[in-house]
């Protein structure tokens, strides 16, 4: 699709081509927001800690092992054999290898490990939820460019003509034809004319450093994006057929991430509840280990560290089971407390759902308004031109004044300020519904 480019290049005055070293297509401008955006980069790192939580959750199922090793010394009287106290000195070394690996646990694992598996799966669709709103927020800043674009464009087509008046002017009052007051006034008109432009201009300006702040541009200095021409822009306005607020709300139902991760994590409630009512059930768990110990006491013959760790090498395997009896009614709370989580979560589930469903309305009756406007605009602006040409042709020709011909071209002007900002609104808001059906959001 042919484009026709125009390059903004902030700190010039007026809309005087220069060079730049690239162009940006919204696309483009969305990809390089989504891989810079700090928000986008935050969401990112909760998604990781998703991960492991879920890998916790995983090995929570392999067994522990834990190794130990002491050192006692021990001074002081103490009984002998003989029924006597003497002053004795002890030491002791032991060395300790333990293991244990759950067997039963009310069945509180695998419902984390469930729970914590659509906890990641809801945190990837809040992922995706964080991009679409940086694509929403750029594609609305990009859409304001192209609006003070044309706006700009407006503002000095006002200044070509006024100046055309003014030399005009000046020549009838140099051969006396007219009056040095009505070049004066003129004069005047140019003037405001100028001042509307460079507000146009510093508009447009603070439109590209919006942009570049939200992509986290250094600089809007040298940025520049893709305009669309005119035939685009009614192809792309075009909202002939759309179909109902009900039938995009059935497709965002389906594609829309932040439906999908309250859906995840309602799932993930049962789970939850699960996991605290396995608080009512009894707990079983396997243990080994093995150790060894040297020992000490002064004033007796002991024998070799070697020989000692051999002797006394000990191994012991166990099973425990834990019954839970009574924990001041700890466990039924938590489950109270689980089932009032997972109400809330249906709640906020719906009320996600009565969002979207008014955001889309809002979208669609948005769309038709400016779809009527842009029509309205376009006669508008067709009949204010022929009144300003030949308003204009009367001015020159001595049978209009210069208070009617400047109010027949200002008219004009404001007609095509309205057609430019429907048609950018127009444009706006269908690709927005587009992307409520989980379409691109692209022009």
């Amino acid at each position: 699709m042919k484009k026709y480019i125009l390059t903004i290049v902030v700190g010039s005055l007026g809309l005087g081509a220069a060079n730049a070293q690239k162009v940006w297509s919204l696309r483009e401008c969305c990809d390089y927001a989504i891989e810079h955006n700090i928000s986008i980069k935050q969401q990112q790192n909760e998604r990781r800690q998703q991960e492991l939580q879920l890998s916790n959750a995983k090995n929570s199922r392999l067994p522990d092992l834990n190794g130990s090793l002491g050192q006692n010394f021990s001074f002081g009287r103490g009984l002998t054999a003989q029924n006597t106290y003497t002053n004795t000195n002890t030491s002791s070394t032991s060395f300790q290898l333990g293991a244990s690996v759950p067997i039963f646990t009310g069945f509180q694992i695998p419902n984390q490990i469930k729970l914590n598996q659509l906890n990641l799966e809801a945190a990837t669709a809040d992922l995706e939820k964080a991009k679409n709103d940086i694509r929403m927020q750029v594609a609305q800043a990009y859409v304001q460019i192209l609006y003070d674009m044309e706006m700009a464009d407006v503002a000095h087509r006002q200044i070509a003509i006024d100046s055309a008046q003014v030399v005009r002017l000046q020549a009838f009052v140099d051969n006396g034809k007219a009056s040095e007051a009505e070049l004066s006034r003129q004069k005047a008109t140019l003037a405001n004319s100028r001042l509307t432009a460079t507000q146009a201009d510093n508009n447009m300006k603070l439109a590209v450093l919006s942009l570049t702040q939200l992509l986290e541009l250094a600089t809007p200095e040298g940025f520049a994006i893709v305009r669309p021409t005119d035939e685009e822009l009614d192809a792309l306005g075009k909202l002939d057929g759309m179909v109902s607020p009900d039938q995009i709300y059935a497709e965002a139902m389906g594609v829309r991430p932040e439906i999908l991760s309250q859906q995840l994590k309602l799932k993930g409630t049962a789970h939850n509840i699960k996991i605290a009512q396995a608080g009512h059930y009894p707990t079983l768990s396997l243990s080994g280990g093995l150790g060894t110990n040297y020992y000490t006491t002064s004033g007796f013959k002991s024998d070799g560290f070697s020989k000692q760790l051999k002797n006394n090498f000990s191994q012991y395997i166990g099973l425990n089971l834990s019954v839970p009896i009574f924990n001041r009614f700890q466990t039924r709370n938590s489950v109270r407390n689980a089932r009032i989580q997972q109400e809330n979560q249906q709640l906020q589930l719906d009320n996600t759902k009565k969002t979207l469903y008014k955001e889309i309305q809002q979208v669609y009756y948005n769309a038709l308004n400016a779809q009527s406007k842009e029509k309205s605009s376009a006669e508008a602006v067709q009949s204010s031109k022929d009144a300003f040409e030949l308003m204009q042709a009367k001015y020159e020709n001595g049978k209009a004044n210069i208070t009617e011909f400047n109010e027949s071209k200002n008219s004009y002007l404001k007609s095509e300020s309205d057609m430019v900002q429907a048609r950018y609104e127009n444009l706006y808001q269908h690709a927005l519904l587009e992307f409520y059906r989980g379409k691109e959001l692209n022009f």
